[in-house]
């Protein structure tokens, strides 16, 4: 099997879910949004938009609302991240939602990259449907009718992430 640097970073990959609390350098942020820009998005129109929140109050916030929505009120579910980076879809865009995931996969995947940590947190799109989550939308400016997609909480892993599990036998199959 061929092997590169980028397919060694898709194939190694994790989720963390344990952050130390020390933030992640500008440079490394500005890296990594800068990848999700390069995701490929339906006839180029670039549709998702990304907001990067490093605000421990507005993280605080985004964080009891998922709880709430996941059923769990007070639970961490961005385990400790120090930045969430926010990736909306455009909601009149056909693709949105498909575009937006690229992104995420984007962002993931340069994290990876860099030697940052990375996981996608759902429940975006409940948080940015209610009231409170819009309320968050509006302090930031971000003006538009978007649907949420996911959450990349972002950070220094405080623990190793979990190994990979062995790949199902039935994942490919190909036809000539």
């Amino acid at each position: 099997m061929l092997k590169n640097e980028t397919l060694e970073t898709l194939k190694n990959r994790r989720s963390c879910k344990n952050f130390k609390p020390d933030q992640i350098s500008d440079g490394e942020l500005e890296a990594i949004l800068d990848a999700g820009t390069w995701a490929p998005t339906g006839m180029g129109k670039q549709s998702p938009i990304m907001i990067a929140v490093q605000d421990k109050d507005d993280i605080a916030e985004l964080e009891r609302i998922n709880a709430e929505i996941f059923g769990k009120p007070g639970l961490h579910t961005f385990y400790g991240a120090p930045t969430v980076v926010v990736v909306l879809a455009d909601a009149n865009i056909p693709t949105g939602i498909y575009d937006g995931s690229l992104v995420m996969g984007n962002l993931l995947n340069a994290a990876s990259s860099l030697g940052v940590g990375a996981c996608w947190i759902h429940r975006a799109k409940e948080t940015f449907e209610r009231a409170d989550g819009k309320a968050l939308l509006e302090k930031w400016g971000i003006k538009g009718d978007y649907i949420g997609v996911g959450n990349c909480v972002l950070g220094y892993a405080a623990a190793e992430p979990k190994a990979a599990l062995p790949r199902k036998d039935n994942y490919i199959t190909v036809i000539k």
